[in-house]
């Protein structure tokens, strides 16, 4: 399909197959590439859903919980028994969003007393700390916490206080921190490829790409994915049809991972909620982003291994190689490919792609382009929601970016466009905790 630069409208879905019948086999000429409902309510799907024509719920009220939800600096605690909705989900919000992670897992924690994220003295952490502090974000337990070296002027200390968030826990302290040790947190080892082959073939070897999931509609291939935590996949909104509701259903899903072959395949997992995000555009493919909760925690092996999710103000420099993997369409080909490709995309600066003669200022600040302006280096069709990931100096890998949309495959001057990870944090992290147990 050819592309109007003038149009008002970013370019059709070339990662995705999103057929109103199950997608072809391999082999078979792929059909349809996109949709354009919109649907006027955001929606949560949770398994079981009885009624497959039911499309769109409304958000709900976060869960209640019977420990306080605030306990800062204060002599009373909020509970989520009888306070108002609006104060219940202005806590709630408050909650996820408090707490991120800089470079080196720098963990940074925002209180209402600070009004702004502030790094967390190392003096008085411990194990626990690190634990719960790692279950709000919506993962099992801590892996790892240490100090870094911190020059800020104001940071925040643990303090005695008993409460069920770290941002209960810790209060200002205007004073110097101890050596200016303040806290380091990974929750998961991630990143770690199990492979000590060196990357640059076509095909992929198995546990090159451990956190590749292949994501399988009614037994087919449709998309891919990525895991992040061990009961969670990240990958694209537009994967989930809002023209036919059976791509909202849980039971319709497949999962499989530890494979680098559609006639391979393992033990499938099972899909509990399909989460979408509620901004989600499918007209300017803002936000395509959707975060799929597993019915029960995967086993990590060699093949089996989660991808590291970013800082919060990490940045990849234009020209920077990062690869991105998939099973989707070939190079001259319109057929998905039954073994895991692989391929090195550089990282293309935003003011290139918005160029008149590319992408005509269709790709937002929640956007990545990668590829090569010349063409040929590319994900393509069912490559929908597969990771882009690029290497750190700490040798881990980290998700930078989500497959979302482009013109054609490897079209000269018209790169992949991936959802921005490191924008789209918050989001992430808030479904992570509120879908946990």
């Amino acid at each position: 399909m050819e592309h109007d630069q003038n149009s008002d409208h970013p370019p059709p879905y070339y990662l995705a197959v999103v057929p109103t019948q199950p997608p072809p086999e391999y082999g078979e000429v792929v059909g349809t590439r996109g949709w354009s409902d919109t649907p006027s309510q955001p929606y949560h799907i949770n398994q079981p859903m009885p009624h497959a024509n039911v499309i769109h719920v409304s958000q709900s009220a976060p869960p209640r919980r019977k420990k306080s939800l605030s306990c800062e600096n204060s002599s009373h605690c909020y509970r989520g028994s009888g306070e108002a909705t609006l104060l219940l989900v202005f806590l709630v919000i408050a909650l996820w969003l408090g707490v991120r992670f800089g470079s080196n897992g720098a963990l940074q924690v925002k209180t209402n007393s600070a009004g702004s994220f502030l790094p967390v003295c190392y003096s008085g952490w411990n194990k626990g700390l690190a634990d719960q502090t790692c279950a709000q974000l919506g993962f099992r337990a801590s892996h790892s916490t240490s100090s870094v070296k911190d020059g800020s002027s104001t940071t925040l200390t643990v303090t005695g206080q008993t409460c069920n968030t770290i941002q209960g826990k810790v209060s200002v302290n205007s004073s110097s921190c101890l050596n200016k040790d303040t806290v380091s947190l990974q929750c998961i080892n991630c990143g770690r490829q199990q492979s000590s082959r060196i990357i640059g073939g076509s095909a992929a070897n198995l546990g090159d790409w451990p956190w590749q999931v292949s994501l399988h509609f009614r037994g087919f291939h449709t998309c891919g994915g990525t895991l992040v935590a061990p009961d969670f996949v990240v990958t694209a909104a537009h994967c989930f049809s809002r023209k036919d509701s059976s791509y909202l259903v849980p039971n319709n899903w497949r999962l499989y991972m530890g494979m680098v072959s559609q006639t391979m395949l393992p033990v499938p997992e099972m899909l509990e909620k399909i989460i979408v995000h509620e901004s989600y555009d499918d007209n300017t493919n803002n936000y395509d982003i959707a975060l799929l909760k597993l019915t029960h925690y995967v086993d990590y092996s060699n093949s089996i291994q989660p991808v590291c999710l970013p800082a919060y103000d990490k940045t990849v420099s234009p020209g920077t190689k990062c690869w991105t993997s998939g099973f989707g369409t070939t190079e001259g080909t319109a057929r998905g490919s039954t073994s895991l490709m692989e391929v090195t995309v550089d990282i293309i600066d935003s003011s290139v792609c918005n160029r008149n003669t590319v992408y005509n200022g269709q790709v937002s600040q929640d956007m990545l382009c990668a590829g090569d302006m010349k063409g040929s280096k590319d994900s393509c069709q069912r490559d929908s929601g597969g990771p882009l990931v690029c290497k750190d100096s700490d040798q881990r890998w980290y998700l930078m970016g989500v497959a979302s949309w482009g013109v054609g495959c490897g079209r000269s001057n018209m790169p992949g466009v991936y959802s921005r990870v490191s924008r789209l944090l918050p989001w992430v992290y808030s479904k992570m905790q509120q879908a946990r147990p």
